[in-house]
Protein backbone atom coordinates (compact mmCIF):
# COMPACT_ATOMS: atom_id res chain seq x y z
CA UNK A 1 0.00 0.00 0.00
CA UNK A 2 0.79 3.48 -1.13
CA UNK A 3 0.46 6.53 0.77
CA UNK A 4 0.60 10.12 -0.63
CA UNK A 5 0.10 13.42 1.44
CA UNK A 6 0.38 17.19 0.38
CA UNK A 7 -0.15 20.40 2.36
CA UNK A 8 -2.34 23.01 0.39
CA UNK A 9 -3.16 26.00 1.23
CA UNK A 10 -6.89 25.45 2.44
CA UNK A 11 -6.82 21.78 2.94
CA UNK A 12 -4.17 18.69 3.43
CA UNK A 13 -5.39 15.79 1.11
CA UNK A 14 -4.23 12.34 1.43
CA UNK A 15 -4.66 8.92 -0.57
CA UNK A 16 -3.84 5.50 0.46
CA UNK A 17 -3.33 3.37 -2.62
CA UNK A 18 -3.71 -0.73 -3.16
CA UNK A 19 -2.96 -2.89 -6.05
CA UNK A 20 -2.31 0.35 -7.83
CA UNK A 21 -5.56 1.85 -7.17
CA UNK A 22 -7.17 4.37 -5.00
CA UNK A 23 -8.39 2.79 -1.50
CA UNK A 24 -9.32 5.41 0.44
CA UNK A 25 -8.87 9.54 0.60
CA UNK A 26 -9.14 11.99 3.20
CA UNK A 27 -9.79 16.13 3.36
CA UNK A 28 -8.44 17.63 6.77
CA UNK A 29 -7.95 21.60 7.08
CA UNK A 30 -4.46 22.60 7.00
CA UNK A 31 -3.63 24.84 10.37
CA UNK A 32 -0.76 27.19 8.71
CA UNK A 33 0.94 27.62 12.26
CA UNK A 34 1.46 23.99 11.91
CA UNK A 35 1.78 21.75 8.66
CA UNK A 36 3.14 18.99 10.58
CA UNK A 37 0.34 18.84 12.84
CA UNK A 38 -1.97 19.14 9.51
CA UNK A 39 0.59 15.83 7.69
CA UNK A 40 -0.16 13.67 10.63
CA UNK A 41 -3.98 14.23 10.95
CA UNK A 42 -4.28 13.67 7.46
CA UNK A 43 -2.10 10.40 7.44
CA UNK A 44 -3.78 9.24 10.23
CA UNK A 45 -7.12 9.77 8.32
CA UNK A 46 -6.15 8.15 5.30
CA UNK A 47 -4.84 4.87 7.55
CA UNK A 48 -7.26 4.39 9.55
CA UNK A 49 -8.04 0.15 10.11
CA UNK A 50 -4.75 -0.33 8.14
CA UNK A 51 -2.07 -2.72 9.80
CA UNK A 52 1.37 -0.18 9.41
CA UNK A 53 3.02 -2.95 8.27
CA UNK A 54 0.71 -3.55 4.87
CA UNK A 55 2.51 0.36 3.69
CA UNK A 56 5.39 0.04 1.51
CA UNK A 57 5.86 3.73 0.60
CA UNK A 58 4.78 7.06 2.23
CA UNK A 59 5.33 10.21 0.29
CA UNK A 60 4.77 13.90 1.69
CA UNK A 61 4.16 17.15 -0.78
CA UNK A 62 4.86 19.79 1.71
CA UNK A 63 5.49 23.56 1.93
CA UNK A 64 7.46 24.10 4.99
CA UNK A 65 10.30 25.50 3.13
CA UNK A 66 8.38 27.76 1.04
CA UNK A 67 6.21 28.93 3.97
CA UNK A 68 9.51 30.17 5.89
CA UNK A 69 10.56 31.82 3.28
CA UNK A 70 7.45 33.37 2.00
CA UNK A 71 6.77 34.75 5.92
CA UNK A 72 10.17 36.12 6.62
CA UNK A 73 10.88 33.11 8.94
CA UNK A 74 14.55 32.21 7.54
CA UNK A 75 17.57 32.25 9.71
CA UNK A 76 19.74 35.53 9.06
CA UNK A 77 22.66 34.13 6.96
CA UNK A 78 26.27 35.85 6.15
CA UNK A 79 27.33 35.69 2.75
CA UNK A 80 30.99 34.84 2.32
CA UNK A 81 31.02 35.51 -1.52
CA UNK A 82 34.49 35.28 -3.82
CA UNK A 83 33.38 36.51 -6.85
CA UNK A 84 36.74 37.69 -8.70
CA UNK A 85 37.05 39.40 -11.55
CA UNK A 86 33.96 40.44 -13.77
CA UNK A 87 30.29 42.02 -12.78
CA UNK A 88 30.85 44.96 -9.93
CA UNK A 89 29.94 43.37 -6.57
CA UNK A 90 28.02 46.22 -5.94
CA UNK A 91 24.97 44.82 -8.78
CA UNK A 92 23.96 41.66 -6.39
CA UNK A 93 21.14 42.79 -4.25
CA UNK A 94 21.95 40.11 -1.48
CA UNK A 95 21.75 41.26 2.13
CA UNK A 96 24.22 40.48 4.40
CA UNK A 97 27.06 39.76 2.46
CA UNK A 98 31.01 40.00 2.80
CA UNK A 99 33.53 39.98 -0.25
CA UNK A 100 36.57 38.26 -0.23
CA UNK A 101 39.30 38.37 -2.28
CA UNK A 102 40.46 35.35 -4.67
CA UNK A 103 39.50 33.98 -7.76
CA UNK A 104 39.54 30.95 -10.09
CA UNK A 105 39.13 31.06 -13.96
CA UNK A 106 36.17 29.05 -15.85
CA UNK A 107 38.35 25.50 -15.54
CA UNK A 108 38.94 26.15 -12.42
CA UNK A 109 42.48 26.82 -11.97
CA UNK A 110 43.51 29.65 -9.62
CA UNK A 111 44.25 33.24 -10.72
CA UNK A 112 44.49 34.50 -7.36
CA UNK A 113 44.50 33.67 -3.72
CA UNK A 114 43.18 34.06 -0.51
CA UNK A 115 43.69 36.98 0.98
CA UNK A 116 43.82 34.62 4.47
CA UNK A 117 44.14 37.77 6.66
CA UNK A 118 41.16 39.31 5.22
CA UNK A 119 39.08 35.93 5.96
CA UNK A 120 39.97 36.02 9.12
CA UNK A 121 38.68 39.68 10.03
CA UNK A 122 35.74 38.81 8.26
CA UNK A 123 34.85 35.70 10.15
CA UNK A 124 35.36 38.27 13.31
CA UNK A 125 33.39 40.91 11.66
CA UNK A 126 30.43 38.22 11.35
CA UNK A 127 30.81 36.75 15.22
CA UNK A 128 30.59 40.30 16.27
CA UNK A 129 27.56 41.24 14.36
CA UNK A 130 25.63 37.95 15.58
CA UNK A 131 25.78 35.98 12.73
CA UNK A 132 25.18 32.36 13.75
CA UNK A 133 25.40 30.62 10.08
CA UNK A 134 26.76 31.40 6.88
CA UNK A 135 26.97 30.44 3.57
CA UNK A 136 30.91 30.63 1.36
CA UNK A 137 30.33 30.93 -2.42
CA UNK A 138 33.39 31.45 -5.12
CA UNK A 139 31.97 32.03 -8.72
CA UNK A 140 33.83 29.02 -10.03
CA UNK A 141 33.80 26.93 -6.71
CA UNK A 142 32.27 24.18 -8.47
CA UNK A 143 35.07 23.88 -11.10
CA UNK A 144 37.55 24.38 -7.79
CA UNK A 145 35.90 24.38 -4.27
CA UNK A 146 39.59 24.40 -2.71
CA UNK A 147 38.72 28.51 -1.87
CA UNK A 148 35.41 27.61 -0.26
CA UNK A 149 36.69 24.87 1.57
CA UNK A 150 39.69 26.83 3.13
CA UNK A 151 37.56 29.48 4.46
CA UNK A 152 35.24 26.65 5.74
CA UNK A 153 38.35 25.45 7.67
CA UNK A 154 39.35 29.12 8.69
CA UNK A 155 35.18 29.34 9.95
CA UNK A 156 35.09 26.10 11.80
CA UNK A 157 38.83 27.29 13.92
CA UNK A 158 37.65 30.84 14.50
CA UNK A 159 33.89 29.99 15.09
CA UNK A 160 32.97 26.54 15.60
CA UNK A 161 29.12 27.41 16.84
CA UNK A 162 28.87 29.01 13.08
CA UNK A 163 26.97 26.80 10.82
CA UNK A 164 28.35 26.76 7.48
CA UNK A 165 27.02 26.13 3.74
CA UNK A 166 29.27 25.73 0.07
CA UNK A 167 28.07 26.53 -2.65
CA UNK A 168 29.68 24.26 -4.49
CA UNK A 169 27.74 21.52 -2.67
CA UNK A 170 24.53 22.94 -2.96
CA UNK A 171 24.73 23.89 -6.67
CA UNK A 172 27.34 22.46 -9.62
CA UNK A 173 25.90 25.06 -12.50
CA UNK A 174 27.10 28.36 -13.50
CA UNK A 175 25.42 31.55 -12.92
CA UNK A 176 27.54 33.11 -10.27
CA UNK A 177 24.06 34.91 -8.64
CA UNK A 178 21.53 31.94 -9.02
CA UNK A 179 24.37 29.72 -6.60
CA UNK A 180 24.41 32.75 -4.02
CA UNK A 181 20.51 32.52 -3.83
CA UNK A 182 20.40 28.79 -4.17
CA UNK A 183 23.09 28.22 -1.46
CA UNK A 184 21.91 31.58 1.15
CA UNK A 185 18.21 29.59 1.05
CA UNK A 186 19.55 26.59 1.77
CA UNK A 187 21.38 27.98 5.01
CA UNK A 188 18.55 29.79 5.75
CA UNK A 189 15.93 27.42 5.81
CA UNK A 190 17.96 24.07 6.91
CA UNK A 191 17.97 23.84 10.54
CA UNK A 192 14.07 24.26 10.74
CA UNK A 193 13.79 21.85 8.00
CA UNK A 194 15.90 19.08 9.77
CA UNK A 195 13.30 19.80 13.12
CA UNK A 196 10.48 19.22 10.89
CA UNK A 197 12.23 16.03 9.62
CA UNK A 198 13.22 14.62 12.79
CA UNK A 199 9.76 15.34 14.21
CA UNK A 200 8.08 13.29 11.12
CA UNK A 201 10.34 10.33 11.52
CA UNK A 202 9.50 10.60 15.55
CA UNK A 203 5.44 10.60 14.77
CA UNK A 204 6.34 7.87 12.13
CA UNK A 205 7.84 5.55 15.08
CA UNK A 206 5.26 6.25 16.95
CA UNK A 207 2.93 4.59 14.78
CA UNK A 208 5.29 1.59 14.16
CA UNK A 209 5.13 2.55 10.14
CA UNK A 210 8.48 1.15 8.90
CA UNK A 211 7.83 2.01 5.64
CA UNK A 212 10.44 4.51 3.39
CA UNK A 213 9.11 7.66 3.63
CA UNK A 214 9.90 10.41 0.78
CA UNK A 215 9.48 13.92 0.12
CA UNK A 216 8.26 15.24 -3.36
CA UNK A 217 10.80 18.09 -4.60
CA UNK A 218 9.96 20.93 -6.72
CA UNK A 219 11.05 18.45 -10.20
CA UNK A 220 8.36 16.24 -9.62
CA UNK A 221 10.88 13.49 -8.08
CA UNK A 222 10.98 12.17 -4.59
CA UNK A 223 13.87 12.11 -2.56
CA UNK A 224 14.27 9.93 0.50
CA UNK A 225 13.65 11.87 3.79
CA UNK A 226 17.44 11.13 4.89
CA UNK A 227 18.65 12.96 1.98
CA UNK A 228 15.96 15.44 1.96
CA UNK A 229 18.44 17.19 4.73
CA UNK A 230 20.96 17.98 2.32
CA UNK A 231 19.29 19.60 -0.40
CA UNK A 232 15.93 21.61 1.40
CA UNK A 233 15.59 24.11 -1.21
CA UNK A 234 14.61 21.37 -3.43
CA UNK A 235 11.53 21.05 -1.86
CA UNK A 236 9.90 24.45 -2.37
CA UNK A 237 6.81 24.13 -5.13
CA UNK A 238 5.93 20.68 -4.48
CA UNK A 239 2.75 21.56 -4.71
CA UNK A 240 2.61 22.40 -8.09
CA UNK A 241 4.48 19.22 -8.93
CA UNK A 242 2.24 17.57 -7.18
CA UNK A 243 -0.89 18.51 -9.14
CA UNK A 244 1.56 18.09 -12.27
CA UNK A 245 2.28 14.58 -11.38
CA UNK A 246 -1.33 13.61 -10.36
CA UNK A 247 -2.41 15.16 -14.03
CA UNK A 248 0.05 12.99 -15.16
CA UNK A 249 -1.08 10.13 -13.34
CA UNK A 250 -4.90 10.74 -14.08
CA UNK A 251 -4.81 11.13 -17.79
CA UNK A 252 -3.92 8.44 -20.62
CA UNK A 253 -0.21 7.85 -21.98
CA UNK A 254 0.98 10.65 -23.98
CA UNK A 255 -1.10 13.60 -23.65
CA UNK A 256 -0.10 16.98 -23.81
CA UNK A 257 -2.22 19.18 -21.91
CA UNK A 258 -2.28 22.36 -19.39
CA UNK A 259 -2.91 21.62 -16.06
CA UNK A 260 -4.67 23.77 -13.79
CA UNK A 261 -4.96 23.17 -10.49
CA UNK A 262 -7.32 24.93 -8.64
CA UNK A 263 -7.63 25.07 -4.59
CA UNK A 264 -9.02 27.18 -1.95
CA UNK A 265 -6.48 29.97 -1.96
CA UNK A 266 -4.25 29.98 -5.22
CA UNK A 267 -4.20 28.19 -8.76
CA UNK A 268 -0.75 26.62 -10.04
CA UNK A 269 -0.67 26.36 -13.80
CA UNK A 270 1.77 23.81 -15.48
CA UNK A 271 2.27 22.21 -18.75
CA UNK A 272 2.90 18.26 -19.61
CA UNK A 273 4.04 17.87 -23.55
CA UNK A 274 3.68 14.78 -25.01
CA UNK A 275 3.51 13.03 -21.55
CA UNK A 276 6.21 15.27 -20.01
CA UNK A 277 6.17 17.98 -17.61
CA UNK A 278 8.39 20.80 -19.37
CA UNK A 279 10.94 21.70 -16.52
CA UNK A 280 11.71 25.56 -15.86
CA UNK A 281 15.33 25.28 -17.84
CA UNK A 282 17.00 28.59 -15.84
CA UNK A 283 15.49 26.81 -12.42
CA UNK A 284 12.61 28.15 -9.94
CA UNK A 285 11.98 31.78 -8.83
CA UNK A 286 11.39 32.13 -5.28
CA UNK A 287 9.72 35.95 -4.48
CA UNK A 288 12.69 37.95 -5.91
CA UNK A 289 15.54 35.39 -5.88
CA UNK A 290 16.28 33.24 -9.13
CA UNK A 291 17.88 30.06 -7.88
CA UNK A 292 19.16 27.06 -9.61
CA UNK A 293 16.34 25.02 -7.92
CA UNK A 294 15.46 22.22 -10.43
CA UNK A 295 11.43 22.78 -11.03
CA UNK A 296 8.65 22.70 -13.50
CA UNK A 297 7.68 25.70 -14.92
CA UNK A 298 4.90 26.35 -13.28
CA UNK A 299 2.93 30.10 -11.99
CA UNK A 300 1.03 30.64 -8.68
CA UNK A 301 -2.09 32.85 -8.78
CA UNK A 302 -3.97 34.26 -5.87
CA UNK A 303 -7.75 32.51 -7.50
CA UNK A 304 -9.36 29.93 -5.49
CA UNK A 305 -12.63 28.21 -4.45
CA UNK A 306 -12.56 30.25 -1.42
CA UNK A 307 -11.16 33.98 -2.49
CA UNK A 308 -13.11 36.28 -1.37
CA UNK A 309 -15.71 38.20 -4.01
CA UNK A 310 -16.12 42.28 -3.66
CA UNK A 311 -17.49 44.66 -5.75
CA UNK A 312 -15.45 47.00 -6.81
CA UNK A 313 -17.00 50.52 -8.21
CA UNK A 314 -14.77 52.33 -10.67
CA UNK A 315 -14.16 56.17 -10.87
CA UNK A 316 -17.01 56.25 -13.56
CA UNK A 317 -19.19 54.94 -11.45
CA UNK A 318 -18.91 51.54 -13.25
CA UNK A 319 -19.33 48.36 -10.63
CA UNK A 320 -17.36 45.47 -11.11
CA UNK A 321 -16.95 41.69 -9.52
CA UNK A 322 -13.41 41.53 -8.27
CA UNK A 323 -11.40 37.84 -7.23
CA UNK A 324 -9.15 37.82 -4.42
CA UNK A 325 -6.11 37.93 -3.68
CA UNK A 326 -7.66 37.38 0.19
CA UNK A 327 -9.22 34.33 1.59
CA UNK A 328 -11.15 35.50 4.69
CA UNK A 329 -12.02 31.50 5.29
CA UNK A 330 -13.82 28.75 3.95
CA UNK A 331 -16.80 29.36 1.20
CA UNK A 332 -19.84 30.84 3.03
CA UNK A 333 -21.57 27.62 2.20
CA UNK A 334 -19.27 25.93 4.03
CA UNK A 335 -19.46 27.69 7.08
CA UNK A 336 -17.48 31.14 5.92
CA UNK A 337 -17.70 34.65 6.37
CA UNK A 338 -17.65 35.91 2.97
CA UNK A 339 -19.32 35.09 -0.46
CA UNK A 340 -16.47 33.12 -2.66
CA UNK A 341 -16.61 31.40 -6.10
CA UNK A 342 -17.60 27.94 -3.98
CA UNK A 343 -21.08 29.68 -3.50
CA UNK A 344 -21.76 30.71 -6.76
CA UNK A 345 -21.03 27.07 -8.27
CA UNK A 346 -23.08 25.80 -6.05
CA UNK A 347 -25.83 27.81 -7.04
CA UNK A 348 -25.22 26.80 -10.30
CA UNK A 349 -25.26 23.37 -9.26
CA UNK A 350 -21.81 23.01 -10.68
CA UNK A 351 -20.54 21.40 -7.16
CA UNK A 352 -22.37 19.57 -4.56
CA UNK A 353 -20.95 21.25 -1.14
CA UNK A 354 -21.69 23.06 1.95
CA UNK A 355 -25.45 24.63 2.03
CA UNK A 356 -27.30 25.08 -0.69
CA UNK A 357 -29.56 28.03 1.10
CA UNK A 358 -25.86 30.01 2.44
CA UNK A 359 -24.40 29.93 -0.83
CA UNK A 360 -28.19 31.29 -2.24
CA UNK A 361 -27.63 33.99 0.96
CA UNK A 362 -23.76 34.87 0.00
CA UNK A 363 -24.81 35.16 -3.77
CA UNK A 364 -27.21 37.25 -2.99
CA UNK A 365 -24.90 39.67 -1.09
CA UNK A 366 -23.33 40.54 -4.13
CA UNK A 367 -26.30 40.26 -7.00
CA UNK A 368 -27.87 42.95 -4.71
CA UNK A 369 -25.01 45.81 -5.56
CA UNK A 370 -26.11 45.08 -9.14
CA UNK A 371 -29.74 44.62 -9.78
CA UNK A 372 -29.04 41.04 -10.87
CA UNK A 373 -30.75 37.83 -10.08
CA UNK A 374 -28.68 35.44 -8.00
CA UNK A 375 -28.27 33.18 -10.91
CA UNK A 376 -26.97 35.80 -13.30
CA UNK A 377 -24.77 37.33 -10.74
CA UNK A 378 -23.67 33.62 -9.79
CA UNK A 379 -22.69 33.17 -13.55
CA UNK A 380 -21.03 36.55 -13.45
CA UNK A 381 -18.40 35.15 -10.33
CA UNK A 382 -18.06 32.11 -12.11
CA UNK A 383 -17.03 33.53 -15.28
CA UNK A 384 -14.82 36.38 -14.02
CA UNK A 385 -13.24 33.50 -11.73
CA UNK A 386 -12.45 31.95 -15.25
CA UNK A 387 -11.00 34.99 -16.85
CA UNK A 388 -8.68 35.57 -14.43
CA UNK A 389 -7.23 31.67 -15.16
CA UNK A 390 -8.07 32.07 -18.49
CA UNK A 391 -5.82 35.44 -18.55
CA UNK A 392 -2.99 33.94 -16.26
CA UNK A 393 -2.90 30.48 -18.84
CA UNK A 394 -2.45 32.45 -21.71
CA UNK A 395 0.66 34.60 -20.26
CA UNK A 396 2.20 31.98 -19.15
CA UNK A 397 2.17 30.44 -22.54
CA UNK A 398 4.29 33.26 -23.62
CA UNK A 399 7.43 31.84 -20.85
CA UNK A 400 6.60 28.33 -21.80
CA UNK A 401 7.02 29.26 -25.30
CA UNK A 402 10.72 30.65 -24.52
CA UNK A 403 11.55 27.59 -22.99
CA UNK A 404 14.02 25.21 -24.71
CA UNK A 405 12.51 21.81 -24.25
CA UNK A 406 8.91 23.35 -25.83
CA UNK A 407 10.37 24.71 -28.72
CA UNK A 408 11.90 20.96 -29.03
CA UNK A 409 8.51 19.68 -28.68
CA UNK A 410 7.35 21.97 -31.72
CA UNK A 411 9.71 20.99 -33.63
CA UNK A 412 9.07 17.62 -33.39
CA UNK A 413 5.44 18.41 -33.91
CA UNK A 414 6.34 19.67 -37.02
CA UNK A 415 3.49 22.66 -36.05
CA UNK A 416 3.12 25.27 -34.37
CA UNK A 417 0.33 24.56 -32.01
CA UNK A 418 -0.56 24.80 -28.38
CA UNK A 419 -1.95 21.89 -26.24
CA UNK A 420 -5.42 20.92 -26.94
CA UNK A 421 -6.50 19.76 -23.19
CA UNK A 422 -6.66 21.27 -20.29
CA UNK A 423 -6.86 19.24 -17.12
CA UNK A 424 -8.43 20.35 -13.61
CA UNK A 425 -7.14 18.87 -10.53
CA UNK A 426 -7.87 20.50 -7.13
CA UNK A 427 -11.12 21.14 -5.15
CA UNK A 428 -12.32 23.66 -7.41
CA UNK A 429 -11.41 21.94 -10.73
CA UNK A 430 -15.07 20.26 -11.07
CA UNK A 431 -16.91 23.59 -11.40
CA UNK A 432 -14.93 25.67 -13.33
CA UNK A 433 -12.51 23.59 -15.48
CA UNK A 434 -15.06 23.66 -18.34
CA UNK A 435 -15.09 27.64 -18.14
CA UNK A 436 -11.86 27.89 -18.33
CA UNK A 437 -11.28 25.24 -21.26
CA UNK A 438 -14.22 26.73 -22.88
CA UNK A 439 -12.29 30.47 -22.72
CA UNK A 440 -8.96 28.67 -23.76
CA UNK A 441 -10.94 26.92 -26.82
CA UNK A 442 -9.36 23.46 -25.88
CA UNK A 443 -11.32 20.14 -24.56
CA UNK A 444 -11.67 19.72 -20.34
CA UNK A 445 -10.97 16.84 -18.43
CA UNK A 446 -11.65 16.32 -14.69
CA UNK A 447 -10.74 13.23 -14.16
CA UNK A 448 -12.07 10.38 -11.73
CA UNK A 449 -10.19 11.47 -8.16
CA UNK A 450 -9.17 15.02 -9.30
CA UNK A 451 -10.20 16.36 -6.08
CA UNK A 452 -7.58 14.51 -4.74
CA UNK A 453 -5.07 14.93 -7.83
CA UNK A 454 -1.99 16.40 -6.10
CA UNK A 455 -2.17 13.79 -3.25
CA UNK A 456 -2.28 11.03 -5.69
CA UNK A 457 0.89 12.63 -7.81
CA UNK A 458 3.17 12.25 -4.22
CA UNK A 459 1.83 8.85 -4.04
CA UNK A 460 3.00 7.26 -7.38
CA UNK A 461 5.79 9.96 -8.45
CA UNK A 462 9.49 8.00 -9.00
CA UNK A 463 12.44 9.46 -7.71
CA UNK A 464 14.46 12.09 -9.94
CA UNK A 465 18.13 12.64 -10.24
CA UNK A 466 20.21 14.46 -11.75
CA UNK A 467 24.40 14.59 -13.09
CA UNK A 468 26.32 16.80 -14.25
CA UNK A 469 29.99 16.20 -15.49
CA UNK A 470 32.71 18.23 -16.69
CA UNK A 471 35.64 17.23 -18.26
CA UNK A 472 39.11 18.77 -18.76
CA UNK A 473 41.36 16.01 -20.50
CA UNK A 474 43.92 19.04 -20.45
CA UNK A 475 44.37 18.65 -16.75
CA UNK A 476 43.39 15.07 -16.75
CA UNK A 477 40.33 16.15 -14.11
CA UNK A 478 36.78 15.65 -14.43
CA UNK A 479 33.99 16.55 -11.50
CA UNK A 480 30.21 16.04 -10.94
CA UNK A 481 28.83 19.62 -9.80
CA UNK A 482 26.34 18.08 -7.37
CA UNK A 483 29.05 16.12 -5.93
CA UNK A 484 32.11 18.94 -5.07
CA UNK A 485 35.14 16.83 -5.71
CA UNK A 486 37.93 17.07 -8.17
CA UNK A 487 38.99 13.84 -9.77
CA UNK A 488 42.10 12.17 -11.48
CA UNK A 489 41.34 11.09 -14.70
CA UNK A 490 43.63 8.82 -14.03
CA UNK A 491 41.17 6.70 -11.50
CA UNK A 492 39.35 5.90 -14.76
CA UNK A 493 39.64 3.08 -17.11
CA UNK A 494 39.92 5.84 -20.08
CA UNK A 495 42.99 4.94 -22.22
CA UNK A 496 44.40 8.06 -23.87
CA UNK A 497 42.91 11.26 -22.67
CA UNK A 498 43.96 13.69 -25.95
CA UNK A 499 41.46 11.31 -27.91
CA UNK A 500 38.59 11.21 -25.74
CA UNK A 501 35.23 11.13 -27.79
CA UNK A 502 32.08 11.89 -26.53
CA UNK A 503 30.78 8.33 -26.30
CA UNK A 504 33.81 7.87 -23.07
CA UNK A 505 32.62 10.70 -21.54
CA UNK A 506 28.88 9.61 -21.74
CA UNK A 507 29.49 6.82 -20.73
CA UNK A 508 31.39 7.51 -17.97
CA UNK A 509 28.38 9.50 -16.38
CA UNK A 510 26.19 6.71 -16.77
CA UNK A 511 28.46 4.85 -14.11
CA UNK A 512 29.04 7.61 -12.20
CA UNK A 513 25.22 8.14 -12.08
CA UNK A 514 24.69 4.54 -11.02
CA UNK A 515 26.76 4.93 -8.50
CA UNK A 516 24.71 8.16 -7.13
CA UNK A 517 21.83 6.59 -7.25
CA UNK A 518 22.88 3.78 -5.15
CA UNK A 519 24.24 6.28 -2.49
CA UNK A 520 20.29 7.40 -2.78
CA UNK A 521 18.83 4.28 -2.57
CA UNK A 522 17.04 4.59 -5.43
CA UNK A 523 19.15 1.47 -8.06
CA UNK A 524 16.24 0.42 -9.29
CA UNK A 525 15.38 3.72 -11.43
CA UNK A 526 18.83 4.44 -13.07
CA UNK A 527 18.23 2.36 -16.05
CA UNK A 528 15.61 5.01 -16.51
CA UNK A 529 18.64 7.92 -16.98
CA UNK A 530 18.93 9.80 -20.33
CA UNK A 531 21.33 12.47 -21.14
CA UNK A 532 19.84 15.72 -21.64
CA UNK A 533 22.81 17.53 -23.10
CA UNK A 534 26.34 16.54 -24.29
CA UNK A 535 28.82 18.69 -25.56
CA UNK A 536 32.62 18.91 -26.70
CA UNK A 537 34.83 21.83 -26.73
CA UNK A 538 38.65 21.64 -28.11
CA UNK A 539 41.63 23.66 -25.89
CA UNK A 540 43.84 25.34 -28.34
CA UNK A 541 47.10 26.88 -27.67
CA UNK A 542 49.96 27.81 -30.01
CA UNK A 543 47.55 26.55 -33.06
CA UNK A 544 47.01 23.17 -32.15
CA UNK A 545 44.73 21.10 -29.63
CA UNK A 546 45.76 20.84 -26.08
CA UNK A 547 43.20 18.67 -24.54
CA UNK A 548 39.06 19.01 -24.73
CA UNK A 549 36.46 19.94 -22.33
CA UNK A 550 33.52 17.57 -22.34
CA UNK A 551 29.87 18.64 -20.09
CA UNK A 552 27.59 15.88 -19.97
CA UNK A 553 24.52 16.24 -18.17
CA UNK A 554 22.07 13.17 -16.99
CA UNK A 555 19.01 13.01 -15.50
CA UNK A 556 16.59 10.41 -14.05
CA UNK A 557 13.43 12.45 -15.33
CA UNK A 558 10.08 12.82 -13.24
CA UNK A 559 7.34 9.57 -14.04
CA UNK A 560 5.12 7.49 -12.28
CA UNK A 561 5.81 4.38 -10.85
CA UNK A 562 5.37 1.37 -11.65
CA UNK A 563 3.10 0.11 -9.27
CA UNK A 564 0.30 2.60 -10.72
CA UNK A 565 -1.88 1.56 -13.01
CA UNK A 566 -2.90 4.23 -14.75
CA UNK A 567 -5.58 3.16 -17.60
CA UNK A 568 -7.66 5.40 -18.73
CA UNK A 569 -8.84 7.05 -15.46
CA UNK A 570 -9.50 10.61 -17.05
Amino acid sequence: MLIGIDVGGTTTDAVLIRNGEVYSTAKVSTERGNLLKSLLNALDEVSRGVPPEQLERVVFSTTVITNLIAEGKTDRVALLLIPGPGVNPSSYVFPDSFYLKGAMDFRGREIQPLDEAEVRETVNRIREQGYFRAAVVSKFGQRNPSHELRIEEILREMYPDCQVGLGHKVSGKLNFPRRIATSMLASATGERYQEFVAEIKKALEERDIRAPVYILKADGGTLPIEKSVEFPVETIFSGPAASTIGALALTPEGQTSVVVDIGGTTTDLALILSGKPLIASKGAKLGNFLTHVRAFAVRSIAVGGDSTVRVRETDTGLRLVTIGPERAGPAYCMGGEEPTPTDALRVLGLVDVGDPERAKEAVASVASSFGKSVTETASLIVDTTAGMIEKAVSEMFLEWEQEPAYRIWEVLQKKKERPENVVGIGGGARGLISVVAEKLNAKPITPEYSEVGNAIGAAVARPTLTLNLRIDTQQKVYSVAEEGEIVNLNSTDIGNFNKMRSEEAEALATKLLRERAKRFGISEYADEAEIANSEVFNVVEGWFTAGRLFDVSMQIPAGLIPEWKRGEKA
